[in-house]
């Protein structure tokens, strides 16, 4: 089906897209697309540079007749989130994106798309190969490892660019121009314990938590989806409340940025309760689905027999284990009193796992206001250690402060509202986006984020509006034309 990809129009976009995602490019393992970035770069003859970190910097002059203008930093991640389905069978480390159209969409085969940031990736790689759009100085600026940490902008250093303009192309609604967005610090609660051996007159289940659409931990927070690992707390911890149910292994969740679709657990419960107990699931269940049957009609939990596991939580961890994940925020924390509709401040319960006598519970925590994260970080923190455990908050970035008097920004306004008859749509996200660090080495840049429609980032539910990203090109093609002076 990729050939019918590249048929679609902007074909130079979209083949370039094709080319990238043929190339598995997970964070933290990019040595493929890095070199393959490289390749595309010195093939088209331009100064192609990978920094101390695995960015890759190409520059290309301006067009005949823009050398005048200021150069222009173009910017996207090369990484992408690595979700699917948990019946698909795909290796993200081997295999390339498989896409096919349905209507006015591009999605993936039970995967996500790497729309996120690979379009933006694939723009810039048409503008650099393209020899009939004008356009000034560039410098395109691919950064790694922006969905697990934003190493990538960290490491960055100062003085690899001059441009004085920067365009994010990261931004997944194609009416808004994107002028602030949230930091984020992750923080990861462990500790050990010891495992008892399951009595004799004990039981084994599998509970399961499936079917959730799942999603962007930042810019779908705030939409009410439901949060696998908080479903899977609350059935146990009823469960334990009514029936003695005690914990064996509890695998939910997996990247922190994602809003987890999917946990498992083992449990076991006295044999004298299975009837009461299964009758009690299927009520709880019951009643969750129906709390969550406009957000995740798709939603579904099973409690099967199991082979009951040899041992089990401590009784005492196990208790303070359930009340911690129940007490411990998710979801929107804050919503901000100064951007109208924008969420300040919010918490991705995104990982948990509880085996072999270890316990690891990760979140990420978001806001566009430094002290309101710290806030919302500490409280987490005092909430797990109050459990036993051992916090660690890492991962530290910075958000981006809204310059509502950004020249960039009054450009792109206008450009918009002359294609398009109305006012774009001008606001800060709660996503992380890279400005906020690169911002840090080099303060005088001016830079804004735009970007074309994607829905349902992070979750195998990825897609793209091909309408969308045609009406996108042309804004791109615009704002190049229009840069102004140096």
């Amino acid at each position: 089906m990729n050939s019918e990809i590249r048929a679609l129009k902007p074909q130079a976009l979209w083949n370039k897209f094709a080319d990238l995602n043929a190339v598995p490019r997970p964070s933290k393992k990019e040595e493929r697309v890095i070199a393959f970035m490289k390749d595309f770069g010195k093939n088209l003859g331009l100064e192609t540079i990978e920094d101390e970190v695995g960015n890759v910097i190409i520059k290309k002059p301006a067009t005949p007749g823009m050398e005048n203008r200021t150069t222009v930093v173009m910017q996207s991640h090369l990484d992408m989130v690595h979700q699917k389905n948990g019946d698909t069978v795909f290796d993200f480390d081997t295999q390339g994106i498989d896409m096919y159209i349905v209507g006015d969409w591009v999605k993936a085969e039970g995967t996500t798309l790497g729309a996120d940031n690979g379009l933006g990736v694939a723009t810039i790689m048409a503008i650099l190969e393209s020899t009939d759009i004008p356009h000034p100085a560039i410098e395109a600026l691919f950064t790694i490892d922006e969905e697990t940490g934003m190493t990538g902008a960290m490491g960055l250093k100062g003085g690899l660019l001059s441009g004085g303009i920067l365009l994010n192309l990261d931004t997944e609604e194609d009416d808004e121009i994107g002028v602030g967005c949230a930091g984020g610090i992750d923080v990861t609660a462990t500790r050990t314990y010891t495992e008892e051996e399951t009595p004799e007159f004990k039981v084994g289940y599998e509970i399961l938590v499936k079917g959730l659409q799942g999603g962007h931990s930042g810019m779908q927070i705030h939409e009410g989806l439901g949060n696998a690992n908080k479903i899977m707390n609350r059935l146990l911890f009823d469960g334990f409340e009514n029936f003695g149910l005690r914990i064996s292994k509890i695998d939910g969740g997996s990247l922190r940025n994602a809003i987890p679709r999917e946990s498992n657990a083992i449990v076991a419960i006295d044999a004298i309760h299975e009837e009461a107990f299964l009758l009690e699931m299927k009520q709880h269940t019951e009643i969750i689905k129906a709390e969550l049957k406009t957000m995740e009609p798709d939603l579904k939990i099973s409690v099967s027999k199991a082979e009951t596991p040899l041992n089990i939580m401590d009784l005492g961890i196990q208790e303070g284990l359930t009340r911690a994940i129940y007490a411990a925020c998710n979801g929107v924390y804050r919503m901000s009193a100064d951007i109208p509709e924008l969420v300040e401040t919010s918490n991705n319960i995104a990982r948990v796992i509880v085996k072999d006598g270890h316990i690891k519970i990760g979140c990420l925590t978001r806001s566009s206001v430094e002290s309101s994260k710290i806030d919302l970080a500490n409280m987490l923190r005092a909430t797990f250690e109050l459990t036993g455990c051992e916090v660690e908050l890492s991962g530290d970035y910075p958000g981006w402060t809204p310059n509502m008097d950004s020249p960039i920004l009054k450009v792109l306004s206008s450009i918009y509202k002359d294609m398009n008859g109305e006012e774009a749509h001008v606001a800060a996200c709660h996503a992380g986006l890279e400005c906020g660090i690169l911002g840090q080495n080099y303060p005088e840049m001016d830079m804004i984020s735009f970007g074309p429609n994607i829905k349902g980032a992070h979750s195998p539910d990825e897609r793209a509006q091909i309408s969308s990203v045609q009406k996108y090109w042309k804004f791109v093609l615009a704002i190049l034309k229009n840069i102004p002076e140096k």
